[in-house]
């Protein structure tokens, strides 16, 4: 188990710090956590770039959506990666993310969501990791 703990000052800087976020997983379906989550995030100004593959070339939110994160241009500037996926795709998405993301300062995964090897990973290579936790619960108190 990963002990390491996320501080509130750790959520308020990437509250207040970053505005580019890839959301893996985001549904077009309102109901769904992922899209309210989504426009929760553009209400506070942070520039979403949908990723699903089943909706890639469409919009979600007014943004475009791709395939995957390899898909996102490299100066898109994406500085988070939230996680609306299974646990076990996690550690695929972290090695993807790692891999093609220049700008990349927090890997976010949503509620339920967790995958410590692939957190320690992260880590390892200077990434900021959250897990198991919602940015629509955790920004409001720094935003």
């Amino acid at each position: 188990m990963d002990v390491q703990q996320v501080e509130d000052r750790d959520i308020e800087w990437v509250a207040q710090n970053v505005s580019v976020i890839a959301v893996v997983g985001l549904s077009p379906n309102e109901s769904r956590p992922s899209w309210g989550v989504a426009r929760y995030l553009q209400a506070k100004g942070k520039l979403i770039i949908p990723v699903n593959p089943g909706h890639a070339g469409h919009d979600i939110l007014g943004c475009k959506v791709y395939a995957s994160l390899t898909d996102i241009p490299k100066d898109a500037g994406v500085q988070m990666v939230d996680i609306f996926r299974q646990s076990s795709a996690v550690a695929g998405i972290v090695d993807e993310a790692l891999e093609q993301l220049p700008d990349l300062k927090v890997i976010w995964t949503q509620l339920g969501v967790r995958d410590d090897t692939a957190a320690r990973k992260a880590r390892r290579a200077g990434i900021m990791v959250v897990q198991d936790r919602c940015p629509k619960i955790e920004f409001p108190e720094f935003l």
